[in-house]
């Protein structure tokens, strides 16, 4: 299983919110690509990066930002939020992003997803966020009426490759992950499955690598202290 350490973009800076609210927002640091490199020291591999200004009005405000981490890392990144049309997403590829997460775009532009797939395959994932049992978009603001497993049999049927799915009632609560969730989907799916939100602990990350998932997403937990990114990465070797 891999880990993700996370960064969420805001104005430029490392934040974190609480729940999905962007009233309660957390800044880390002033300088994201700086945190990457604190990651790559760690040992991580993988990076996962969040535009929280795209995820609410489709823009790409962190592009610079972005470019810089690529620069100063080689760590597999990956970049959700705002990617709605072809031009976002291939400006982030050719950024020398490893792979863009749609979100918002797969629940609503499934022409979009279908167009994306056959251009960059494996290249795009697919971000499903769940507030109270259905698929939420427009970064958290509004529910659908997809449940999460309706949800993940369309995109294993349309050739989905990998899906990050986020409970936001965990998100930055550090109550612990959805373990019930998780185990149902990666059951019931073949999909290379990432969960986000409410990891918190290494028992947490354990008892996801006991599922035999994809990988998980690391946030808050490591900000706060909760988990050493090191002794994480140790446990999932």
């Amino acid at each position: 299983m891999y880990l993700y350490p996370a960064i969420d973009l805001y104005e430029g800076k490392a934040v974190r919110l609480y729940k999905g609210d962007y009233d309660q927002m957390t800044i880390y640091s002033e300088d994201p690509a700086e945190v990457a490199k604190s990651f790559a020291l760690c040992g991580a591999t993988h990076l996962h990066l969040v535009d929280l200004e795209g995820a609410r009005n489709g823009t790409t405000s962190n592009l610079n930002v972005i470019q810089k981490i690529l620069e100063r890392t080689n760590l597999f990144t990956e970049v959700g939020g705002g990617i709605r049309n072809m031009e976002t997403a291939e400006r982030y590829l050719s950024l020398g992003v490893d792979r863009v997460i749609l979100g918002t775009a797969a629940v609503q532009d499934e022409a979009f997803l279908k167009q994306a797939l056959a251009l960059y395959g494996e290249r795009i994932a697919v971000g499903v966020d769940i507030k109270d049992g259905f698929v939420a978009i427009r970064g958290w603001t509004e529910k659908s009426d997809l449940t999460p497993e309706a949800f993940f049999e369309k995109m294993q049927n349309l050739g989905v490759k990998t899906i990050i799915c986020t409970d936001i009632s965990k998100d930055g609560a550090m109550q612990g992950t959805n373990r019930e969730l998780y185990q149902q989907l990666s059951r019931k799916f073949t999909i290379d499955l990432i969960a986000s939100g409410g990891v918190s602990s290494v028992d947490d990350i354990l008892a996801l690598k006991e599922m035999d998932l994809h990988g998980a997403i690391i946030g808050k937990a490591y900000y706060t202290g909760a988990i050493d990114l090191t002794a994480a990465l140790e446990a999932v070797k």
